[in-house]
């Protein structure tokens, strides 16, 4: 049976640097968030979601002020359209919690979940989150693939899953099998990426093709 999916609290103290960091930005931004963003689900519920995203950890100005994984800055744009593109989400993005947006058969969560300073959580608040992962992972019944954006969110979902990250390297276009679960990677999705030409839009779509023909595919029964 799945577990129900466990969440951190809003004024989470596992990790003293991001704690301060996040207690910082409301004062500086009352308005914003500003707390540990929870995994975006479909309206069906973890039950439904076969394609979990992982992402490295809320932006400033993105998910830490919008509440929402990857709404807010140029990374959700890419994403959020590719996704609509596919299938995998439909409505219009527009970059608000409030658009309307609702995702199809998807979930998208990320490796720590609160805004680290200058977008690099430590190796110690990874691990320290990485609890919230698990508990995600065990919350869907149903999930049958597994994409991470980036080495950071890839080497932490090997992790999660029991894997030695020696046996599961990341590399972008990557696929990997383990357990019931096959893992994608990419590179993330960040403009920084896009605009050193490290991921084009051809390369991030290629990625989904794969996603949704695995998707697509009769599961075998043994």
């Amino acid at each position: 049976m799945a577990n129900m999916l466990l969440e951190p609290s809003r004024d989470c103290p596992l990790c003293p640097r991001l704690k301060d960091f996040r207690d910082l930005w409301r004062e500086k931004e009352p308005e914003w968030f500003n707390a540990p963003v929870p995994t975006f689900l479909p309206p069906e519920g973890a039950s439904s979601v076969r394609l979990l995203i992982v992402g490295l950890a809320p932006g400033v100005r993105g998910a830490n002020r919008t509440g929402r994984p990857f709404t807010g800055d140029y990374a959700g744009d890419l994403l959020y359209s590719t996704l609509i593109r596919f299938g995998l989400a439909r409505g219009e993005f527009k970059a608000r919690p409030d658009d309307g947006l609702e995702l199809v058969g998807t979930a998208i969560t990320n490796a720590v979940r609160c805004v680290p300073p200058e977008n690099k959580p430590t190796p110690a608040e990874i691990t320290t989150c990485r609890p919230f992962l698990a508990s995600t992972l065990s919350s869907m019944p149903n999930l049958s693939a597994i994409l991470a954006l980036g080495a950071i969110a890839h080497q932490s979902t090997v992790r999660t899953l029991g894997q030695r990250v020696a046996a599961m390297p990341f590399k972008h276009a990557g696929q990997y099998q383990t357990g019931p679960f096959t893992l994608f990677s990419s590179y993330h999705c960040s403009r920084y990426n896009t605009n050193t030409g490290v991921l084009t839009e051809d390369m991030f779509v290629s990625v989904f093709k794969d996603i949704t023909e695995f998707l697509q595919t009769p599961r075998r029964t043994v």
